[in-house]
């Protein structure tokens, strides 16, 4: 069985990426996002151990101490983090998986995993993400501002990964991830992995 990738993705708030992993999960085999550990409330629709594991700072403070994170980062008021145990299990097991996470916690990652595959996603423009915070009706438009602040700060950091995709229309951009997922299954190292019985044949 060869080994997952493992997948890094970025965006600022508001950039849609939730909804693109979303969408290639349910359109892609063999790959899935891990979820990982926050210490922010539970918005609306939310489910514990399915959106993330939702835990109180202590509990969070605790898991650091033991080493069980292979990346965490404090974001706005909230701290978020992986949990290495079961990334490394997924991989092993051949499943790609997806690291949803900013660009403090990617760094963390490629000291630990240099082969891991890095993508940021960018908003068309800053009016279209306000737009798309707005929409949410879940913030204040104190905290709008707040993330369209930070917004900038977070972009500026797109020269540290693989690949850029614009999520401007959506099933564009929906296509493009697929293409990065594709093209990395098709690399020299996973293929001749994954079909090996096939070449010993071709070669007899």
């Amino acid at each position: 069985m060869s080994t997952g990738t493992l997948y890094i993705v970025s965006a600022p708030s508001g950039a849609g990426k939730t909804s693109l992993l979303k969408a290639l999960i349910e359109t892609e085999e063999q790959i899935m996002v891990s979820i990982s550990h926050t210490t922010r409330a539970m918005r609306p629709g939310e489910v514990d151990d399915v959106d993330y594991h939702f835990v109180d700072r202590d509990a969070f403070t605790r898991m650091i101490g033991e080493g069980a994170f292979l990346e965490h980062a404090q974001v706005f008021d909230n701290f978020y983090g992986t949990a290495e145990s079961g990334i490394r299990s997924q991989l092993e097991r051949g499943m790609d998986v997806v690291l949803e996470i900013d660009w403090q916690g990617a760094r963390q990652v490629r000291q630990r995993f240099p082969e891991a595959v890095s993508i940021f996603i960018l908003p068309p423009t800053q009016q279209a993400l306000r737009q798309r915070l707005g929409g949410r009706g879940q913030d204040s438009a104190e905290i709008i501002d707040r993330r369209m602040r930070e917004a900038k700060g977070e972009m500026s950091h797109y020269p540290e990964y693989d690949y850029l995709v614009v999520n401007d229309l959506f099933d564009q951009a929906l296509g493009e991830l697929r293409a990065i997922v594709t093209s990395q299954r098709l690399r020299m190292g996973a293929q001749s992995e994954r079909l090996q019985e096939r070449l010993r044949m071709l070669l007899e």
